[in-house]
Formats: C-alpha cells, structure tokens, sequence
C-alpha cells in the first residue's frame, strides 16, 4: 500500500494530511480508454479520498460510467463515486441503476439534478415519471440504501438557473436535509468567491464539507466556453496570462499548472484541507499541483 506524505506546506504553516479526489469522464473511443487508465495508473498512487466519474446529459454515457465504475473496483483499491442525474428517466430505471452499483460494492454516489437534455441554458424539465429535483434523488436513494454517502453540487457564484444565492443556498439545504454528506464545488477562480460563499452557507446552518473545485485549463478556450456556460467567472486578469498562447501548448500547460497550484496553495493558507480536482482525464498538471500541495507517492501501488 502506498504511504503518502504531507510535508510542511511553507515555512510558516503546516497542512495536516490535505485529502484529495479526482474526477473523470467515461472514454468514448478504446484510444479515450487507454488515455484514462494512463491517467489512473499515474494518479492512483497519491491515494485520493475517492474518484468520480461522470453521467452524460440524460444518462447518454450510463453504461460506460458504470464499465468504468466496475473496473476501478476490479482493478484497483480506489474508492469510485458514481454520478447519477434525475434527467430523462423515470424512478425505476433511475432505482434499477443504484441497485446495479450497490450491487458491485459502490458505497458513494455524486447526486445531481443534471443538465437539460436540449443543453445548458435552456429550460429543465423532469421527466414526469422521474425524480424531480436532486433533493428527490438523494432521498430516494438513501430511503432505499441508507449505507451509500452522497456528494451533491455547490456553486460559490450560484447555480445559473437560480433567481438569487440565497434561493441557491436553500436548495444546497434541501440537498443536505435529504441525506447529502459533502459538497463539491463548480469550478472557480477567484478564492474569495469560495470563502463568501462559505461564510453563507455556514450561516445558513450548514455544516457539512464544502469541497472547493480545482480545474487545471489545459486549453484554455476550450475551458472558458465550458465553465461560462455552467455559471463560472473568468476573471480578465486570467485571461491576460494566456493571451497568445492558442498554438503554443507546452507554455499553456506550464502557466495552467502555475495559475492552479497558487489558487491550491492561496485556499491551503488560509485553512482550506480538502481539494477535489476536475482532471479532464489528464494526470500530468493534477499530479505536478497535488506534489506542489504536498502530496507524494511513497513506494508504488499498482492501478491496473
């Protein structure tokens, strides 16, 4: 088994076993496939907390999520968390998904409300057999299994359907009162954001962890059209450090890398212990930021 070590964040302050996760993406293609098992096998041995993997609009990627799912467990002593939504389905098919990871050992599901099926920014609409809200959701799967942990979203700069923060903020409620244990945030890029955020949330009566969102911008403009779409500022002054920069790849990565480990190093300052990492199924930022947070591999532990 791996031993991970934390050294001393900085001269002044010393971050106490920070705990990472990971996110990916189901692979499309066997080419996306052996692309994500490379990533895997590099990051497996920083023992994250647990690894999400995603659940396409309207379940489009259901059985490639659960194949992935299934072979992390085979293959691996990782802990995965399975995404599931409440579009374009009704509650049985939705119950007969849980039953199916329950059944091969899945003790945490990432529960969300899920994008349209006609895409971000237009109108949602439940399927009228279905689950009608991610609070639906997490009830019905802890009513049903109360041993699976749910993680559920959270958006320091409100989710973009949402009227204001405060009606944001109740419905992050809602998701906890129906069993949620942990938040993960949208991804964002300006720390103050996370921590007024925090500061309500906590007001509101809120105790569970708020994980914040790293996301390392391997392309940036790929990333920015993605982000803005799902609610995220992009500050000017970020987008000024890759201006110039579309057809010279090896520059974006080494000014992404630096732009993610000093937004981790600035959160781990000022407290912050907990990180989870939108890693688009690459490993070669995330592990330079989790090394620069202090997260080290110790020996070697094989992923597949």
């Amino acid at each position: 088994m791996t031993e991970v070590t934390h050294p001393a964040f900085d001269g002044h302050r010393a971050l106490h076993s920070p705990k990472i996760s990971f996110e990916f993406f189901p692979p499309k293609t066997e080419e996306m496939e052996r692309s994500l098992w490379e990533t895997i096998n590099r990051l497996a041995p920083l023992a994250p907390n647990f690894v999400s993997v995603t659940y396409g609009a309207g379940g489009s990627t259901r059985e490639r999520t659960h194949s992935t799912i299934a072979r992390i467990l085979k293959e691996t002593s990782l802990v995965p968390a399975a995404h599931l939504t409440c579009v374009g389905a009704p509650k049985g098919e939705i119950d007969d998904v849980v039953a199916r990871y329950h059944e091969i050992g899945v003790r945490h599901i990432v529960a969300l409300r899920g994008d349209p099926t006609t895409g971000i920014g237009t109108a949602y609409h439940a399927h009228p057999d279905g689950y009608q809200s991610s609070p639906d959701l997490i009830a019905g799967i802890k009513k049903r299994y109360p041993d699976i942990e749910i993680s559920v979203s959270a958006y320091p700069e409100k989710h973009p359907e949402s009227p204001t923060i405060d009606a944001d903020i109740d419905t992050l409620k809602a998701k906890v009162d129906a069993g949620a244990a942990r938040a993960i945030t949208q991804v964002f890029f300006d720390n103050d954001l996370y921590f007024r955020y925090l500061d309500r949330v906590r007001a509101r009566g809120i105790d569970i962890p708020v994980v914040p969102g790293i996301m390392p911008m391997h392309n940036f403009k790929q990333a920015r059209s993605f982000v803005t779409r799902a609610g995220t500022t992009v500050p000017d002054w970020l987008a000024d450090k890759f201006e110039g920069l579309d057809d010279d790849a090896e520059t974006r990565k080494l000014v992404a890398a630096t732009v993610a480990a000093g937004q981790v190093h600035k959160l781990a300052k000022h407290g912050v212990d907990t990180f989870h990492f939108y890693t688009m199924n690459r490993a070669d930022l995330v592990f330079a930021i989790s090394h620069l947070l202090g997260i080290r591999p110790n020996g070697a532990q094989k992923a597949a």
